[in-house]
């Protein structure tokens, strides 16, 4: 009877897929930190540009002013020596580079001197910046956008973008007194070469923030979608192992039961083999029983855990013990079983009877696979890196196809009409628990090829 999900009321539960959310999450606070992060620069780098620019014009201003005894030509009157050297050295101030206008205030707010002539004489009203250099503060502000008092004055212009401002007011003292202001000069600039020096600053800081934002997502994106990789196949290899360990417990539970009448058919089968009338058949009884026999320990083999240090075992000698076994069958079936063992193989770290099993599990999949006349043949090596060997198990059969070759190694998939879908899982188990490894190429209507990879015991 099947349940439908709807109707049940079951809610069907949507895989989380890690790298695509991570990818979404990174990108919008990659993105918005590099964005915060270019803009917080920028401003900084331009306040602080902007700021030494005014800082050293006034400076220079100070130094005109001191050297010109400026400060004391405001209290003229009407002396036109003074006045003449008022206007000179005020002359001297509007000649610095990059200004745009100049103006000169009395301590009630009247221009006294400006080189816009239309101003001289008139009081602009409430200006802030003015009411604290006459308090005796240095004042400057900058931007991108000019004052309404200021529209009509033309700068020069890069054409690289907006073009910023320098408005400052240094107040001017009589002789040593700090608090004795008799006025105050007003420059206003516009800095062309400071300007394409910030928007060059402005460039590199967003350049700089967009390529740095682009590697950290992309490095921030290649490990969580490693990870996610990671954690995939540490989930199939867990339900892997789940399988393969309630199959164990499977086995375990009928072992003692399969065992018994094991033993009763090969008591019976070896007392034919000595008096009865077809001793061969018998023979073949008790090595088809020890074949069971051999595929049961192999079902209950990965569930013992490894007690200790196991002595390193020769690998070629265990491939002669399981292709002796085979040889006769083989030979009845017209399939030549050809091994071509590297001599004086180091030892390898592993279990020789399970590693036994690995090998006759493989020899027979390769019978299976091949037709009369057929050919299966196994060698051994050592590998290019000499820290391992390289057990082949060679065939001309059928082949597997290539949408099959990832999942031979699942529990229960098999291409076999009574096959269960285990011996390669478990043999790879096996494997797996020593450092171990196995591997499969095949080529449709050519044959397939499994590699043992067995770590060398050092």
């Amino acid at each position: 009877m099947s349940v439908n999900p709807a109707a049940s009321g079951a809610v069907p539960v949507r895989p989380f897929n890690l790298t695509r959310w991570f990818a979404v999450t990174s990108l919008v606070c990659v993105s918005a930190i590099s964005l915060a992060a270019a803009q917080v620069m920028s401003g900084l780098f331009t306040d602080r540009l902007l700021r030494r620019d005014a800082e050293v014009t006034m400076e220079f201003v100070q130094t005109i002013v001191a050297a010109d005894e400026f400060a004391g030509h405001f209290s003229g009157g009407g002396d036109p020596a003074r006045r003449a050297a008022l206007e000179d050295t005020f002359r001297h101030i509007a000649q610095i580079p990059d200004v745009l206008r100049a103006n000169a205030y009395t301590t009630d707010g009247t221009v006294l001197l400006s080189t816009d002539r239309q101003l001289v004489g008139r009081n602009p009203g409430r200006n802030e910046e003015l009411d604290d250099a006459l308090a005796g503060r240095l004042v400057f502000d900058s931007g991108l956008v000019r004052k309404q008092e200021h529209a009509g004055m033309e700068g020069p212009s890069s054409g690289k973008g907006a073009a910023y401002f320098i408005e400052i007011y240094v107040p001017i003292r009589s002789g040593g007194d700090a608090n004795g202001v008799v006025g105050v000069v007003e420059l206003y600039k516009a800095p062309d070469a400071l300007s394409e020096a910030i928007h060059e600053v402005h460039r590199i800081v967003w350049a700089s923030a967009i390529l740095g934002a682009a590697l950290l997502f992309a490095a921030l994106f290649w490990i969580a979608r490693r990870a996610d990789s990671i954690m995939r196949s540490q989930q199939q290899r867990l339900i892997e192992s789940e399988t393969l360990a309630l199959v164990g417990e499977m086995a375990a539970a009928v072992a003692h039961a399969v065992r018994n009448p094991l033993a009763a058919i090969r008591s019976s089968a070896e007392v034919a083999a000595e008096s009865g009338p077809s001793p061969e058949q018998a023979e073949d009884i008790v090595r088809a029983v020890d074949r069971i026999e051999g595929w049961i320990r192999e079902l209950l083999g990965y569930t013992q855990p490894i007690h200790g240090q196991r002595p390193a075992i020769d690998a070629n000698a265990v491939i002669r013990k399981s292709l002796a076994e085979f040889q006769r069958e083989l030979a009845k079936r017209q399939v030549e079983l050809v091994a071509k063992l590297q001599d004086e193989l180091p030892p390898v770290r592993g279990d020789a009877a399970l590693l036994g099993q690995v090998i006759n599990s493989l020899v027979a999949n390769a019978a299976d696979a091949v037709s009369a006349p057929g050919r299966i043949e196994v060698k051994s090596r050592v590998a290019a890196d000499v820290r391992r060997v390289e057990i082949d198990v060679a065939d001309n059969g059928v082949g597997i196809p290539e949408g099959q070759l990832d999942t031979v190694f699942k529990p229960f998939f098999t291409t076999k009409p009574r096959g269960l879908g285990l011996g390669l899982p478990l043999a790879k188990r096996v494997l797996e628990r020593y450092g171990g490894a196995l591997s499969v190429a095949s080529t449709p209507g050519v044959g397939t090829t499994f590699t043992i990879s067995l770590s060398v015991e050092t």
